[in-house]
């Protein structure tokens, strides 16, 4: 890999966190599209997950099921190392 391009780049290994950050990237625009958001709070040490949702999102009666049929289940299908997802306020 090169210093001036970054080739290589794209196929060097992500670290977990990484690859978490990309998946809720990738949820975000569903949830803006109805006027909510997420934000990543942390990741502990044990894989688990704590997220925010804002917005529209936030106090929802739908926004358990979000979090847990949703983002949970998104990110353990994309990221196998997840252990669980927890929304906090």
């Amino acid at each position: 890999m090169c210093d001036k391009c970054g080739c290589g780049e794209a196929n060097a290994e992500k670290t977990f966190p990484e690859k978490v950050k990309e998946i809720i990237e990738s949820v975000r625009p569903a949830l803006q599209a109805h006027g909510g958001d997420v934000e990543l709070v942390r990741i502990d040490e044990d894989n688990t997950v704590k997220l925010r949702l804002q917005g529209a999102c936030s106090g929802c009666p739908g926004a358990a099921m979000t979090m847990k049929m949703g983002i949970e289940r998104i990110l353990k299908e994309k990221v196998p190392e997840v252990k669980e997802v927890i929304a906090v306020n």
